[in-house]
Formats: structure tokens, sequence, C-alpha cells
């Protein structure tokens, strides 16, 4: 699908860089998801940095994702980080 996350590579910070399939890119904060639930074991630096993607969704080894449509909602786009 168009929404479908192609790139995904962790950043410092609990943040992770997101190409989209429809060309938007951005950065996504973690750091308000790390106390939930199974979200605690991104806490670990060494398992966040396992970040991948599995069926367009950003995964971890242990079945953590981020859906698509969160990303979109919640993602700071390239360009505005950039005016920054």
């Amino acid at each position: 699908m168009y929404w479908d996350v192609k790139t995904v590579k962790p950043l410092p910070d609990f943040c992770i860089y997101v190409e989209i399939e429809d060309g938007r890119k951005g950065v996504f904060d973690l750091k308000p998801y790390l106390d939930h639930g199974v979200f605690r074991e991104l806490r670990n630096v060494h398992y966040f940095n396992q970040v991948g993607i599995l069926f367009g969704a950003v995964t971890w080894p242990n079945e953590q994702d981020i859906a698509p449509e969160t990303l979109l909602s919640e993602m700071v786009p390239m360009g505005a980080i950039a005016a920054h």
C-alpha cells in the first residue's frame, strides 16, 4: 500500500527515521510509548536498534510494532525538522 513503511532507521534518543512508500519522510519519537506494556522492552537501546519492517509496519523481534497510520499521524516531517 502507498502508506507502507519502506525504510526505517534507529536514531538517538529513542526516535526512528521513517520513509513511507508514498514519499513522505520523517522522524517518529517513541519516548511517549516506552512506559506502556510491551513497549517497555524498547528502553534497552541494543534491542531498540533492532527495528525493522514487516508487512509495511515498523516492528521489533518480540512483536512490538507501530502501525503505519500511527507513524503518519505522529511523525515530524523532514521539512519541519530542517526548518528548526
